[in-house]
C-alpha cells in the first residue's frame, strides 16, 4: 500500500518502509497498469497518457491499494483520498465529472454530495473519494477483485472511519460489485440519482456512497479479517511521511451502539439531512 505524502501513519500499521525510490517505482507501475487497462477498455486515448502512464491530480495525496502477483507485478489498484469534512463540493474530484456538468443532474448531484458532506461533519469523520480502480482482465469478477474492494472498508476503519463516494463503471461489473459490498446510490428528495453516460470514458457510470461502519452484513467478518491483515501489510511512503498519529475513533466495532451515529445515519437515510439531531450531549 502507498501512503500519501506528508501524512501521519496510524500506529496500527507495523510494517512501514520510508523509501522514495520504491514509492516512485510502485506509483509508476500503478499508473502504467491504469493506462493499460483504461486504454484497452477504450476509456482513454493515447493522447491522454504521459509516457505510457495514466496520471491523476489526486494520486500523490492519496492512499493506494496495490494488488501484486507472485513476481511483484502490479495487477490491480484502487485509490483512497481523504478530505477534511469542511471541504466544499467544488474541491472534490466528483465536481468535474460529466454528471456535474449536466444542467439538470448537476444541481441534484451537488445537493446530494453536500448532504453527505454534512453527514461527515456531523459525525466528525473525513469525507472520502474512492477511485483509480483498475484490474487486469483475468482478475475482474474474481475473489481478488472483491477482496480489494472490501479492503477499502478495512482501510477506512483503520484510519478512523469515513463517509465515502465513488464513481463506478457499469462496464466490467464494477458498479455491481461495489453495490454488493455496501455501496448505495446517491439520493435526493425526489429519489436516486440515475446512471449517466460519460463521453470521456465512453461508458455508463454510477455515483455510489459508502459508510465505513455499514458494509453489507454478509462481508462484515471478511472485512474484519482484512483489517487485521492490514496491520502487517507493507506501507510504502515517499520518505516524507510523518510518523506521528493523532488518534481518531475506530468505527469498525459496534458503531450502531453509538446513538449519535445511529440517529444521524437514520435521519440521513430518511432524507432529513437539512439539520441533524443530536441525541447525546
Amino acid at each position: 500500500m502507498l501512503a500519501p505524502s506528508l501524512t501521519a501513519i496510524p500506529n496500527c500499521f507495523n510494517n512501514i518502509c520510508n523509501d522514495a525510490n520504491l514509492y516512485n517505482t510502485l506509483l509508476e507501475n500503478m499508473q502504467r497498469l491504469r493506462a493499460e487497462v483504461y486504454f484497452r477498455d477504450g476509456a482513454v486515448q493515447a493522447s491522454q497518457l504521459t509516457n505510457g502512464r495514466h496520471r491523476h491530480p489526486l494520486d500523490e495525496g492519496s492512499w493506494h491499494l496495490l494488488l501484486q502477483d507472485g513476481i511483484g507485478h502490479v495487477c490491480g489498484c484502487a485509490r483512497y483520498r481523504e478530505y477534511v469534512n469542511c471541504t466544499g463540493f467544488s474541491q472534490l474530484g466528483v465536481s468535474s465529472s460529466q454528471m456535474a456538468k449536466c444542467p439538470d443532474l448537476g444541481t441534484l448531484l451537488q445537493s446530494s454530495v453536500e448532504a453527505e458532506l454534512e453527514l461527515s461533519r456531523h459525525l466528525d469523520l473525513p469525507y472520502v473519494e474512492l477511485g483509480g480502480w483498475a484490474l487486469l482482465e483475468h482478475i475482474r469478477g474474481s475473489t481478488e477483485a472483491i477482496r480489494m474492494a472490501l479492503t477499502t472498508y478495512s482501510l477506512s476503519q483503520a484510519l478512523g472511519g469515513g463517509v465515502g463516494i465513488s464513481t463506478a463503471t457499469i462496464r466490467n461489473a464494477s458498479a455491481s460489485i461495489l453495490r454488493r459490498i455496501g455501496g448505495l446510490p446517491l439520493t435526493h428528495r425526489k429519489g436516486e440519482l440515475p446512471p449517466y453516460h460519460d463521453p470521456q470514458y465512453d461508458c455508463v457510470m454510477e455515483v455510489l456512497r459508502f459508510y465505513s461502519w455499514a458494509p453489507s452484513p454478509r462481508y462484515t467478518s471478511w472485512i474484519s479479517g482484512l483489517k487485521g491483515a492490514l496491520s502487517n501489510i507493507l506501507i510504502v511512503t515517499d520518505g516524507l511521511a510523518d510518523s506521528r498519529w493523532k488518534f481518531r475513533r475506530d468505527v469498525g466495532t459496534p458503531v450502531w451502539q453509538d446513538l449519535k451515529v445511529r440517529s444521524a445515519t437514520a435521519d440521513h437515510a430518511n432524507g432529513e439531512s437539512g439539520g441533524f439531531k443530536d441525541t447525546v450531549n
